[in-house]
């Protein structure tokens, strides 16, 4: 069974349903409201395991009730647990989703404990890093603590995934050259490159100028066209399914976490991973909410 760590975040979402997004001034009634577990780093862990993997997860939550309904979820799943440690200094995160009547959806995010993550937690699940197959991390913690866990994973030969969201212009470079395989949506890849991201020619110059600043391999994912891998002057694009789209919540994160879950040692099949991760986004974007919508390994058929 594949080992994968995912250090990351954890935060409770409020998802607000409308009809569109409100205008700058404008106030606005609601469709509806509810709650549900969410965090990228959490998502991210979750579709991991409902993928197939042995999965743990460093994280942070806060002394409070949205810690204790985000343990009980991570428990229900069989997630390692054993490194997503309690602060008192900040309550759990928290992330506020307007999700629009065409499944589009804009975020706002409350950090919270996620930003309380330090290298002393890094320190505390090295081991577990140092005995798994891949780590994968994202921007919803500190970057500083992401380069010192993608160190430790460097050094013991386990890949290393960065998911650069959200978005951020200026990545350390050490942080790059530490990442075996880089997966930014249009937006994020335009960030860090400088490249609008707008058609085929585009989407290929921001992956090549992300091989130039040293990652190897790149899978830029562009929504319902699907996804772009390139490596080393190749490319092959990976055709999204084509579903009734109801919340793009969490598709990413599912993305991600099959990806890694399907990923030979020697990296040789990653459009293969690719297919099978764009699978379970398809599936993932027919539900409203995030980890509610990821979906398990027995329904996912390519």
């Amino acid at each position: 069974m594949k080992k994968i760590v995912v250090l990351g975040s954890t935060n409770v979402d409020t998802i607000l349903n409308i009809k569109r997004l409100p205008l700058p001034g404008e106030t606005m009634a609601m469709d509806g409201q509810s709650s549900a577990g969410g965090g990228k780093g959490a998502n991210q862990a979750l579709a991991a395991t409902r993928a197939g993997a042995e999965t743990s997860f460093v994280s942070k939550i806060g002394d409070d009730h949205a810690a204790d309904f985000m343990l009980d979820t991570f428990k229900k799943d069989g997630l390692n647990i054993d490194h997503v440690t309690e602060t008192s200094k900040a309550g759990t995160g928290k992330a506020y989703i307007l999700l629009d009547e065409n499944g589009q959806n804009s975020i706002l995010i409350y950090g919270g404990a996620n930003q309380t993550i330090s290298i002393d937690d890094i320190n505390a699940a090295k081991e577990t890093i140092k005995k798994s197959d891949c780590l994968i991390s994202e921007f919803e913690t500190p970057i500083s603590v992401t380069i010192e866990a993608f160190k430790i994973a460097k050094e013991n030969g386990v890949i290393t995934i960065l998911n650069p969201a959200p978005a951020k212009d200026n990545i350390p470079l050490d942080l790059l050259k530490l990442t075996d395989i880089i997966v930014p949506n249009e937006t994020e890849a335009s960030a860090i490159t400088g490249i609008k991201v707008e058609d085929k020619k585009s989407i290929i110059n921001s992956a090549e100028k992300l091989n130039k600043m040293g990652i190897n391999r790149v899978i830029i994912t562009i929504g319902s066209r699907g996804s772009l891998y390139y490596s080393e002057g190749k490319e092959e694009f990976v055709d999204a399914y084509k579903v009734p789209v109801i919340d793009t919540t969490a598709a990413g994160d599912t993305f991600i976490g099959y990806l890694a879950a399907k990923l030979d040692s020697d990296l040789g099949n990653v459009v293969e991973a690719m297919k099978f991760a764009s699978k379970a986004s398809s599936i993932a974007v027919q539900t409203k909410g995030a980890q509610n919508s990821i979906p398990y390994v027995e329904d996912v058929k390519i």
